[in-house]
């Protein structure tokens, strides 16, 4: 399956699916990644490695439709059949959702619902909770509000740091998203492309 990496910043997610892909764990193609702030690393990891990358801001568009219009563009060209967010972070608009639907996913870094947003992590640290973890979910029109793929827990304990917190969520993601994907890839391929309704509960367990 051909898929596109959709990245704002660091850009880790996207160098675990890559190599994931490069030791033959996922089979998959990296069509290219779209990255919307230039200066982000990511930028720089997708060069390293080969692969194309795609770079350009909303700033220079007229609106939201015109600027996901032309991410479609590239979308279509080079025949993209799911899109994958890794730290991409913007809403996405009706115009990429209606032609991608159930065929986007993204990762976010709490157990959804709760702590959705952009300070997931700060904000569960910051709650005192005793766990938070790692959500995969499929894309809707919400802000991580659509349905979940997938939950992994991760301790928050009483001595850890904020820092200690990020770093073992990372670690799980960068295990958990080529894994999800995998799945995705050899049992549902046919189910994405034909865009069927996904139920609202984890996919798989």
């Amino acid at each position: 399956m051909k898929i596109a990496i959709f990245a704002s910043g660091n850009g880790s997610n996207f160098q675990s699916i890559a190599e994931a892909i490069n030791d033959g764990q996922l089979a998959s193609e990296i069509g290219f990644v779209f990255c919307d702030n230039s200066s982000a690393f990511v930028v720089e990891r997708a060069r390293k490695l080969n692969i194309p990358i795609i770079v350009f801001s909303p700033k220079e568009f007229c609106s939201k439709t015109a600027y996901e219009k032309e991410i479609l563009k590239h979308l279509t060209e080079n025949n993209i059949q799911l899109i994958v967010l890794a730290g991409y972070m913007r809403i996405v608009g009706s115009t990429l959702l209606e032609t991608f639907k159930n065929r986007m996913i993204n990762i976010h870094p709490s157990l959804l619902p709760q702590f959705p947003g952009r300070y997931g992590i700060k904000e569960a640290f910051e709650a005192r909770v005793k766990e938070t973890g790692v959500t995969i979910h499929y894309v809707d029109d919400g802000v991580d509000t659509g349905p979940i793929i997938k939950q992994e827990k991760v301790p928050i304990n009483d001595n850890d740091t904020l820092e200690m917190v990020e770093a073992k969520i990372h670690q799980i993601e960068h295990r958990l998203y080529p894994e999800v994907l995998d799945k995705i890839i050899s049992k549902n391929k046919e189910w994405l492309l034909d865009g069927k309704e996904t139920s609202t509960n984890q996919c798989f367990r």
